[in-house]
């Protein structure tokens, strides 16, 4: 089978198609033929970044072939979704029974790997910042596959006002037809009238303004990997407050939440209120150019890759 993989980290470039045998599953995994993959941006920042070369992990959708030991509930056949913490740049992938979710009938692979777990990311960061009726919320990275979703779920949870957050003016349209009230670019002096909670999936030099943006007593969730530094003082002054956020803690250590969250994804996929966006699907040789999408910053929606 072909697999996707580097040897020295750097840009899309270092990104490699090799020939290696399919994996058998080990007990509680899945041996899944991989349908679509969703490429995300920790992963391609990992590329650049870790000194090691790793696996290409992420998340995976497709149909399996094989079950390991002790797998209940799955038997090949059986078509499923899940992050994968190895190797998921490829045309077969092991993945854990954990961390699988049944794809239900109407729905491919690719609005799979669209929805859940860039979907699951943004759930539970809305989550995380407690919002409440009638709040305002703004989302950085609006036009991003995790932020696209945490605009519209931010609606369908009873925000009254939504504020996306862009790189780039050519991505506002995009974030409008989502259903934004107002879209904003980072360079702007102000992010216009003070919001209630802010998702900020960028991190670095944003979280000043994202800490700006925030009305007094407002909430700020950082889930981003992109580092960064608040200071103390501007908490302070206005009351405000910051929580971090981790998809992998709560999948580890509260999976009836996990689980709930994923189910309230697909129901409202199905009745049309969440509507998962593809930039562009590309084919398994052409992972650097997917990598490069997300890289440049240039993609509206999701990435995915078609083995």
């Amino acid at each position: 089978m072909r697999r996707v993989q580097y040897e020295r980290s750097g840009g899309p470039e270092v990104l490699e198609v090799v020939s290696v045998e399919v994996p058998t599953p080990g007990p509680g995994e899945l041996l899944v033929r991989v349908d679509a993959i969703g490429v995300t941006l920790p992963v391609v920042r990992k590329v650049r970044e870790q000194r090691a070369p790793i696996a290409l992990g992420g998340e995976v959708a497709g149909e399996v072939v094989a079950v390991g030991d002790g797998v209940t509930g799955y038997a090949p056949g059986y078509r499923v979704t899940g992050l994968v913490f190895g190797h998921g740049y490829a045309d077969y992938a092991l993945l854990s029974v954990a961390m699988a979710s049944p794809i239900p009938d109407g729905a491919s692979a690719v609005d799979a790997v669209a929805l859940v777990r860039s979907g699951l990311v943004a759930l539970g960061a809305l989550d995380a910042a407690d919002p409440k009726e009638g709040e305002s919320m703004l989302v950085t990275a609006a036009a991003s596959g995790v932020g696209h979703l945490a605009v519209q779920l931010a609606r369908v949870r009873g925000a009254a006002r939504v504020v996306g957050a862009v790189s780039d003016p050519a991505k506002a349209q995009f974030v409008w037809e989502l259903g934004a009230d107002d879209v904003v670019e980072y360079g702007q002096e102000s992010w216009g009238e003070p919001v209630d909670y802010v998702l900020d999936a960028v991190g670095g030099d944003l979280l000043g303004p994202a800490i700006a943006a925030l009305v007094p007593g407002g909430r700020l969730v950082a889930y981003s990997s992109g580092g960064g530094t608040i200071q103390a003082y501007d908490l302070l002054v206005g009351a405000k407050s910051v929580v971090g956020f981790q998809m992998a803690r709560i999948a580890r250590e509260q999976p009836a939440r996990y689980e709930y969250w994923r189910q309230e994804l697909w129901q409202y996929f199905a009745s049309g209120q969440l509507r998962p966006a593809v930039h562009a699907e590309f084919a398994l040789a052409d992972a650097a150019e997917a990598h490069r999408a997300i890289d440049e910053r240039r993609n509206l929606g999701k990435v995915v890759l078609i083995p």
